[in-house]
């Protein structure tokens, strides 16, 4: 798909040059020392200016290549075995959100229920957080070779023999659904696809269909392209404004199909810490700036991260308590919410 028809699909979507040139206003709106022109977007208003901004923490119980130390990259065989650090980690953000007066949404391999204890992840549906399936081996939806599928299927292409990609991402879906009814007694809330795709699931009309006939209303597959590279100090206002500007592109859409889309919104921590090795303070003042824009502009923001990334980079929470004391101090502009409750308010204002 060209620049063009991608730029098109998008709800709303307006010239990034033109976010650019008004980097100045935004810059002292926000506030932020370090946004200098041209450094930031500004957006069109929301068409609903009652309406408040729906702020929603994600994350994907995986194991992330690389993490906790860079040569680790055997996670890509065994996503779905989660340690212990990626599990207290997760448990512990789904206490801080709680308190905040939230809930965070979190999306499952399902590889993850043969692990023996699944108490954990027990304990997070019974306090309120919903989990979505995320497949069973963490496979590409858009896969069109079974080695394309995942590297599992490379070293042991035996377990999928005779099935093409398209049966097989059927039976991943399929498999999580039972596993997750199994283990935790809750079926999926919603469906993320394994890795984003800057066009979403606008090139594969069937696999909204898998989706749709296996029941779900609503997905989260497209992240927007934006820029990410920080070559020099001087790059990163540039970045930073590219990052704020593609929050427009991430707003909620619907497909022909009737499908839901809920964009993933840039920039999530395995882009900013794995490939182009950020520090925290960047990923902060980068989610700060695209969560501001998007509580002044009545809009929608999914956080994406994961537990097995985020307890090397940010020990502390601090992203995610951030995000809590953004949302807080707006009362009257913002609100916490899941994906199933932002699907409900697209389906709502479709009426």
């Amino acid at each position: 798909m060209t620049t063009s028809n991608c730029r098109t699909l998008m709800t709303s979507a307006i010239d990034r040059r033109r976010w650019l040139q008004q980097a100045a206003g935004f810059a002292a709106t926000l506030g932020l020392s370090r946004l200098a022109a041209p450094a930031a977007a500004l957006a069109e208003d929301s068409n609903d200016a009652t309406s408040r901004a729906m702020i929603a923490i994600t994350l994907d119980l995986e194991m992330s290549a690389q993490y906790p130390t860079k040569d680790q990259v055997h996670w890509n065989y065994e996503k779905g075995n989660l340690n212990e650090e990626t599990k207290r980690y997760a448990v512990e953000a789904a206490r801080r959100v709680k308190q905040a007066g939230g809930t965070l949404h979190f999306f499952v391999v399902g590889r993850v229920f043969e692990q023996e204890n699944t108490d954990w992840l027990r304990e997070i549906v019974e306090t309120g957080h919903p989990v979505g399936n995320h497949t069973y081996d963490h496979v590409n939806v858009k896969a069109k070779t079974v080695e394309d599928l995942q590297f599992r299927f490379r070293r042991a292409p035996w377990l999928v023999e005779g099935s093409t990609p398209h049966d097989i991402v059927v039976e991943n879906i399929r498999l999580t659904t039972e596993a997750m009814k199994n283990r935790v007694g809750v079926a999926p809330s919603g469906f993320r696809t394994p890795g984003g795709f800057h066009n979403g699931l606008h090139d594969t009309p069937e696999i909204q269909q898998l989706l749709l006939d296996q029941g779900y209303r609503w997905v989260s597959s497209m992240y927007p392209a934006h820029q990410a590279e920080i070559t020099d100090e001087a790059a990163w206002p540039e970045v930073l404004a590219d990052i704020v500007a593609q929050q427009q592109a991430a707003q909620p859409f619907v497909y022909p199909s009737g499908l839901i889309e809920i964009p993933m919104s840039p920039v999530s921590d395995v882009t900013a810490f794995r490939a182009h090795q950020w520090k925290l303070d960047q990923f902060l003042e980068a989610i700060k700036a695209a969560v501001t824009w998007t509580i002044e502009h009545g809009a929608v923001f999914d956080f994406l991260a994961h537990p097995s990334c985020l307890y090397v980079t940010d020990p502390e929470f601090r992203t995610i308590d951030m995000i809590c004391d953004l949302v807080r101090k707006s009362p009257d502009k913002a609100e916490f919410a899941d994906l199933d409750r932002i699907a409900q308010r697209v389906a709502k204002t479709r009426l």
